[in-house]
């Protein structure tokens, strides 16, 4: 890769992209209607500001853990894994995109979306990253509050305040976190054994693990249907919903009966479908059927 390739590589191109798109979802929802030019202009910059600060934890996320990349298959290909990129440079290029968003949040959207999302900066990138990630196999499920604050940053940069469909959203993307990240660590476990991450299928099995993904699925289920129950939504999110939901339980259920790292892997991307389409028809319901 050439230089400004490997820079953008340490933002995590596809996992920031999410980011953005959940932040989106929790703007569009906090907007009757269709959104006039100065809400759209403010959603833009607020999207701006997000990737920003959300790609600078993503690169010092890199440089922390360049040594435990450089073991994994996964992450062995990252600039910092590969020495391509010096500790200076990395942290420099993070510090400038978690200075430059937080200015764009602040001057440009409110002061409560700025400190939210650097708020989350830190609890991603320090206390995660930096603490729970090497010390409990519970990491995934507390650092998972970081990851699920994007529709949070949304809400809060269009009204100035955070509101209970942005805490339904909230809990919705958190209790996602750990089967989506499990099911990754079940075929990867190897790689996290060699890292010496105290991931969960490392320290208390496969068997175990995969209980543990068929009740947060279960969980998950019920809290899918929150929305519908609260009235953001109409019955086309219910249905999605409903169908999106039982079929990651009926993956879960599988992977729980009968493991394989075939199955584990397309649990895995399922989640990803499951997130991405469930917000997507959430997305869709507020402009076709709400009123």
């Amino acid at each position: 890769m050439n230089r400004v390739a490997q820079f953008y590589a340490l933002t995590k191109p596809r996992v920031v992209q999410l980011i953005v798109f959940c932040a989106l979802i929790g703007m569009v929802l906090a907007v009757p209607g269709l959104p006039d030019w100065r809400e759209l202009r403010l959603a833009l910059v607020a999207c701006l500001g997000i990737w920003l600060v959300a790609g600078a934890a993503a690169a010092f996320n890199c440089l922390v853990e360049k040594g435990i990349d450089s073991r994994m298959r996964r992450t062995a290909w990252r600039p910092t894994a590969r020495g391509e990129l010096s500790d200076w440079q990395t942290l420099a290029f993070a510090a400038v995109l978690c200075a430059a968003g937080s200015w764009v949040l602040y001057q440009w959207v409110n002061p409560l979306t700025m400190w939210l999302t650097f708020a989350t900066f830190v609890g991603y990138a320090v206390i995660y990253t930096v603490v729970l990630k090497p010390l409990t196999p519970q990491n995934i499920v507390i650092g998972g509050a970081s990851g699920a604050m994007p529709p949070v940053l949304g809400w809060t940069a269009m009204t100035g305040e955070v509101g209970p469909p942005a805490l339904i959203l909230f809990l919705i993307i958190f209790l996602w976190t750990p089967p989506h990240f499990w099911a990754l660590a079940l075929y990867r476990v190897e790689d996290y054994r060699k890292s010496g991450l105290p991931m969960l299928p490392v320290t208390h099995g496969n068997e175990f693990t995969r209980l543990q993904i068929l009740l947060y699925t279960l969980v998950l289920f019920a809290a899918c249907l929150l929305p519908f129950a609260y009235g953001m939504s109409s019955w086309l999110y219910l249905l999605a919903a409903v169908v999106l939901s039982g079929a990651f339980c009926v993956y879960a259920f599988r992977l729980w009966r009968a493991y394989s790292d075939a199955l584990a892997r397309r649990t895995f991307r399922f989640s990803l479908v499951h997130l991405s389409v469930l917000f997507a028809a959430l997305l869709l319901d507020h402009y076709l059927l709400s009123p």
